[in-house]
């Protein structure tokens, strides 16, 4: 199955196949190192759990689309839209690591002592890309502006409980690429 037909139906086996595409903006280019899948209808911890709300609605929408919402009170999360007809899902990009642009990067990301954080979490990627709710709906496949492009397939893989959850910790739906770890995000004790 190829990606397209991936976010379609598993959002599970996409947020996997993610790992080692590229997202682009402008200058800026890194490659997805870490991704965390959510679904309805059996996901507590997915947004779209308890119904369509105006702050989640790009989740039922088409596939492909970037969810971009705010959280904490100040971060931005990055997803992609993925999920089967009659439900909502999508792959929170968790990590990512630097290809080109650090530079831009690194100027959004002061906080940042080391290039490994510049991207080591979802908050940290969106600051140091610059999106904002203003990319929330935008194609993240049709090569313009914020976009996603296959990069090298990644076979070793790692997995584990998500991230920053209450309720759906048990399922290994965070994934990770084994040869990158020095960029994923924190912790990492679990992975398996």
């Amino acid at each position: 199955m190829n990606l397209g037909e991936l976010l379609e139906s598993d959002v599970v086996a996409a947020a996997r196949h993610l790992l080692g595409w590229e997202l682009r903006f402008g200058p800026l280019r890194a490659r997805i190192v870490e991704a965390e899948a959510y679904r309805t209808p059996d996901d507590p911890a997915c947004h779209a759990h308890r119904g369509q709300t105006p702050r989640n609605a790009t989740m039922f929408g088409p596939a492909g689309k970037a969810y971009v919402y705010f959280t904490y009170g100040n971060h931005w999360m990055l997803n992609v839209v993925a999920h089967e007809p009659g439900n909502a899902a999508a792959v929170l990009i968790r990590a990512l690591e630097p290809l080109e642009g650090l530079d831009e990067m690194r100027g959004r990301r002061l906080k940042a002592t080391r290039d490994e954080d510049l991207l080591s979490g979802p908050g940290k990627l969106c600051q140091a890309f610059g999106i904002t709710g203003e990319l929330d709906g935008v194609d993240l496949f049709d090569g313009q502006g914020l976009h996603l492009v296959e990069g090298a397939a990644v076979t070793d893989v790692l997995t584990g409980s998500r991230i920053g959850i209450t309720s759906g910790k048990e399922w290994p739906w965070r994934f990770v690429d084994a040869k990158a770890i020095r960029w994923a995000s924190r912790p990492i004790k679990d992975l398996a």
